[in-house]
């Protein structure tokens, strides 16, 4: 037995797996390939760690990261920020470190302390973000 549901039906259906098919096969290309928490660890090495340690109340020039996400910008006590994170209302989690270290601190967040360029790899960054998730 043959099923038809007609012209409009099969045409809705055809772009319908066209889409899915798209979607599962963007998944796999390496500016969407979800962050390795191993290679985080490099990347934390050579670009956080002059500044920031991942120990729990170790502060540096810039605070710990240990248990970032989650936690408000400009929250952790002991630790000297600048009154412009403190403005943002930010909560930290992969958006907004992605938004804040993709970008040069003057587009991110005007007036920081912190002198950061941007991390512009996106495999880097997804894969120090995964590390940051893994640092409570």
């Amino acid at each position: 037995m043959h099923w038809s549901l007609g012209p409009s039906a099969n045409r809705l259906f055809s772009s319908s797996a066209a889409l899915v098919f798209a979607v599962l096969t963007s998944a796999g290309s390496p500016a969407l390939a979800a962050g390795d928490a191993k290679a985080g660890v490099k990347v934390f090495s050579a670009e956080c760690s002059e500044c920031h340690s991942v120990k729990e109340g170790r502060n540096k020039k810039g605070p710990s990261l240990f248990a970032i996400l989650g936690r408000k910008a400009a929250d952790l006590p002991g630790a000297d920020y600048s009154e412009s994170p403190r403005q943002t209302g930010w909560t930290w989690n992969d958006e907004t470190l992605r938004a804040r270290l993709s970008k040069p601190d003057g587009e991110a967040n005007p007036g920081s302390k912190m002198k950061y360029d941007s991390l512009r790899d996106a495999q880097a960054l997804e894969d120090l973000i995964a590390y940051l998730a893994t640092v409570k």
